[in-house]
């Protein structure tokens, strides 16, 4: 078949409907166009509720979005807040550590404070209640400033080796001339004369002495005694105060002090000194009569601090290299003798002490102190032992 061929499509033809059946039809088209305006309605409807839908979950979601970020940030704060309490907290706690220590160091300072005042109170306690020193004044006066507050005498023991000689000039000036010379022969008997070396003597003296001191709980002074027998008064006192209805207990020593006139009682038991100081004033059997003693408390001391230096005798020297010649005293008259002489150096002695060799000895060096404004200290040996 060609393609200009034309062609035809017989279609069979229905036979018509009938009246009944095109009613049907009708009535069926109708419901159809109902049912098709109601979808398109629901359509319609269903559109709109699903933009209404589409528009709240885009709304949910920006709220999500929101909500969520909010949320971290709410997170974040509260654990930043967390963390700058627990910064809070922990400078609080060291805070807390510190105001302790600092309590506790208070609390140490103030135990140590109450200590110190207690210790004030019972020197001052002491102080106010020592024994009564009777003085005079001779009309002599001095400068303030000279005055001393406190003083102390040095007593120095000084070993000497065999074949040495100790010997104090009156003037400084003769023993700086004999110490100049260093050497020195010493006419003996006859032709005889022996060699003997000068030196300065050395003397290692406190420069700055700190004392603590503290009320013996088992010591206390008695003064205010009448003059007696010392044994007579040593034994009434350890029996007056060894007795219990007089406020006493168990003596271990009484001990009676020259220089002031005044006994030290020591107990066995502690705080029965304490006890009897705060009385003060008792009275006492004493050269068969009552008599008023005066009680008071006894200082112990204790060095804290003790600083020396060397110091030279500017008046005192030593003689090394002395042979054992003849008799010790003969020999150290012969010493002196010599540096007596002015032609020899010398010039008048206060002192001379000779050791023979052979022998150890030990010489006792005691500060004399002149009134103020008359003179320097000056320190000679006043004693001599082997």
């Amino acid at each position: 078949m060609s393609s200009d061929e034309d062609f035809s499509l017989v279609m069979e033809q229905a036979p018509p409907p009938s009246k009944d059946s095109l009613e049907e039809i009708q009535a069926l088209i109708a419901n159809y166009k109902k049912i098709c305006s109601q979808l398109s309605v629901d359509q319609t409807e269903l559109a709109s509720v699903t933009k209404d839908n589409q528009e709240m979950t885009q709304k949910c979601r920006q709220r999500s979005v929101k909500l969520a970020q909010s949320l971290d940030e709410e997170q974040r704060s509260n654990k930043e807040r967390i963390e700058n309490e627990k910064a809070t907290v922990s400078s609080l706690s060291l805070e807390e550590i510190q105001l302790m220590e600092e309590i506790q160091k208070v609390e140490v300072a103030l135990k140590q404070e109450e200590g110190e005042n207690e210790q004030l109170r019972q020197e001052a306690d002491v102080f106010t209640t020592v024994p009564e020193k009777k003085v005079v004044f001779t009309g002599e006066t001095g400068n303030a400033g000279d005055a001393r507050k406190f003083e102390m005498n040095s007593r120095v023991v000084y070993p000497m080796e065999g074949g040495t000689a100790l010997i104090t000039f009156e003037d400084e000036a003769a023993a700086n001339r004999i110490l100049t010379m260093k050497t020195h022969q010493v006419a003996l008997e006859g032709d005889c004369h022996i060699t003997v070396e000068a030196r300065p003597v050395r003397l290692m003296l406190p420069s700055l002495v700190e004392i603590a001191s503290e009320v013996c709980p088992q010591r206390m002074l008695i003064s205010d005694l009448p003059e007696m027998d010392t044994e007579t008064l040593l034994n009434k006192l350890d029996i007056h105060f060894h007795r219990r209805i007089n406020g006493g207990g168990e003596v271990e020593g009484c001990e009676f002090l020259p220089d002031s006139g005044t006994v030290v009682l020591t107990f066995v038991d502690d705080n029965i000194a304490q006890g009897l100081t705060e009385t003060e004033f008792h009275e006492v059997q004493l050269k068969n009569k009552k008599h008023t003693v005066r009680v008071t408390p006894f200082l112990n001391g204790k060095i804290t601090n003790l600083k020396t230096k060397w110091s030279a005798c500017p008046r005192t020297l030593l003689l090394a290299g002395i042979p054992e010649v003849m008799e010790q005293e003969t020999l150290q008259d012969l010493l002196e003798i010599h540096f007596q002489k002015n032609s020899n150096g010398g010039g008048e002695i206060e002192a001379v002490l000779y050791n023979p060799p052979g022998r150890r000895a030990s010489a006792l060096f005691e500060e004399r102190r002149p009134p103020a404004g008359k003179g320097a200290v000056s320190r000679r040996f006043t004693g001599f032992s082997r």
